[in-house]
C-alpha cells in the first residue's frame, strides 16, 4: 500500500546533483535566507568550504555581487593614459600608434583631448589603408559618454543592450575623465581576459618592426635573454615584469622606460598590480647602459 505521507522523498538524479546551481540551491535551503549582501557572502564562503561550489564559481559570484558597489571611476583608464588619435593628423602618423598599442578601438579628438568627436575602429581602416590621404571622418562612429558615478552592473546592462564595447567617462564639469571597456567590466567578474595577442599561449614575444618587438611582461627571463641577447638576472626573478618592477623601484606604470644591453624597454600596458605589455626597441649606441624613469 502506498501512502504519500510516508513514502520517502525522491532522490535527485545524478545529473542534477552534479549541477553547481542545484547544489547551491540545496545548500541555501538548509540554511537561513541571507538578509543582506555580506550575509550572502558568508553563506557562499561556507558553501565553498563544504565544496558545494569550487574556487572559480565563488570568485565569479563574489565579483558579480561586488559590481553593484563599484562605479566606473573604480576601474576606468584615467585620461592621461588613454591612447587617442588626433583627427588632424594624417593616416601615416596614426598607423604607428595603432600598430604599437594593439587596440581595436580609439577615441578620436579634435583640437584638444577633451573634445572627443567619436570612436575609430581599427578594422574600419583595412579596406582603405592603401590610401594615405584617406579622410577618416566618415569612418568615425559616435562615442558613448557616461558619468564617473555610473555603477558597473548598470553599465554592463547598457553595454549588452547597445552592443557598444567602449565608453568615454566624463567628470562633473563635462571634461574627459577616462575610458572604460566592456572587457574592463567583465574582468571584475571573471578575472583577467586574454586579448588578441594572447591567442598563442606559448608565444610571448611578437615582432612589431625591423628593430622593435611587443613583449608580454610575463615572459620568462631565460626566453627574453635568448631572444634579445641580454643578461637579465634570473636568480631573484622569473619574469621580465618582475625584474622591471625591481629595477624601477615601483609597480611599473605605462610610459616607464628602462634601458639595458643596447635595448630600450617601455611599458605600454599595465594595471594596478603589474606590467602587462612591453615595447622593446633597439637602442642607439649613444644611450647610457642602464637608465630608468
Amino acid at each position: 500500500m502506498s501512502d504519500s505521507a510516508t513514502d520517502p522523498e525522491p532522490r535527485p538524479s545524478k545529473a542534477s546533483s552534479n549541477n553547481p546551481i542545484s547544489r547551491l540551491s540545496a545548500f541555501f535551503n538548509r540554511r537561513h535566507e541571507p538578509e543582506d549582501r555580506e550575509d550572502l557572502k558568508s553563506v557562499l564562503v561556507a558553501a565553498h568550504a563544504r565544496k558545494v561550489i569550487d574556487d572559480e564559481s565563488l570568485s565569479m559570484i563574489a565579483g558579480t555581487l561586488d559590481m553593484a558597489n563599484k562605479t566606473v571611476a573604480d576601474i576606468m583608464v584615467p585620461r592621461s593614459k588613454i591612447d587617442m588619435l588626433d583627427i588632424a593628423k594624417p593616416l601615416t602618423e596614426m598607423l604607428p600608434i595603432i600598430i604599437e598599442t594593439g587596440h581595436s578601438r580609439f577615441p578620436i579628438y579634435e583640437t584638444e583631448r577633451d573634445n572627443i568627436i567619436g570612436i575609430l575602429l581599427a578594422k574600419d581602416l583595412l579596406l582603405s589603408i592603401a590610401n594615405p590621404t584617406l579622410d577618416l571622418r566618415p569612418l568615425i562612429r559616435p562615442a558613448v559618454f557616461i558619468p564617473e558615478t555610473k555603477r558597473l552592473n548598470v553599465l554592463l546592462h547598457e553595454f549588452r543592450g547597445s552592443r557598444n564595447h567602449l565608453a568615454v567617462v566624463i567628470d562633473e564639469h563635462g571634461g574627459t575623465a577616462g575610458l572604460v571597456t566592456m572587457e574592463d567590466v567583465l574582468e571584475q567578474i571573471v578575472g583577467d581576459i586574454e586579448d588578441e595577442y594572447d591567442e598563442d599561449a606559448e608565444q610571448t614575444i611578437f615582432q612589431a618592426g625591423p628593430d622593435s618587438w611587443r613583449v608580454m611582461a610575463l615572459t620568462e627571463i631565460p626566453d627574453f635573454n635568448e631572444a634579445f641577447h641580454t643578461n637579465l638576472p634570473n636568480d631573484d626573478f622569473d619574469t621580465v615584469g618582475g625584474w622591471l618592477a625591481s629595477e624601477l623601484g615601483h609597480i611599473p606604470r605605462r610610459g616607464d622606460v628602462a634601458q639595458l644591453d643596447g635595448i630600450s624597454i617601455t611599458v605600454v600596458r599595465a594595471d594596478a598590480k603589474r606590467a602587462l605589455w612591453l615595447h622593446v626597441q633597439r637602442a642607439t649606441p649613444a644611450e647610457p647602459h642602464l637608465e630608468q624613469s
